[in-house]
């Protein structure tokens, strides 16, 4: 019997590109470890809530990054080439990242 394999997309990046969205993760996941530490600490709500807007914060403006790039390469690339899925996709990420 054989093996299905399902086929990935994948999105090449730049060294310098990943460097900087594994940079900005890296900062977002030491501020959740502090947020850890804060709750662990019973810090209050207030100074807690504080670094979670932030946290989200720095995600909302990575997933705005990585959508800007997604649309002018990817998306870009299958308009030119006539995919009407691309719009589909568009419309699926903009809800997702709303």
């Amino acid at each position: 019997m054989e093996k299905e394999t399902t086929k990935k997309k994948l999105t090449p990046r730049s060294t310098e590109e990943k460097k900087r969205f594994i940079n900005r993760l890296s900062v977002m996941e030491g501020q959740v470890r502090g947020i850890k530490q804060m709750v662990a600490e019973d810090r209050y709500c207030e100074d807690v809530l504080m670094q979670i807007s932030a946290v989200v914060n720095s995600l909302r403006s990575l997933g705005t990054q990585i959508l800007k790039e997604h649309l002018s390469t990817c998306i870009t690339e299958e308009m030119k080439k006539g995919n009407p899925e691309a719009v589909d996709e568009i419309m699926n990420l903009f809800k997702i990242l709303k």
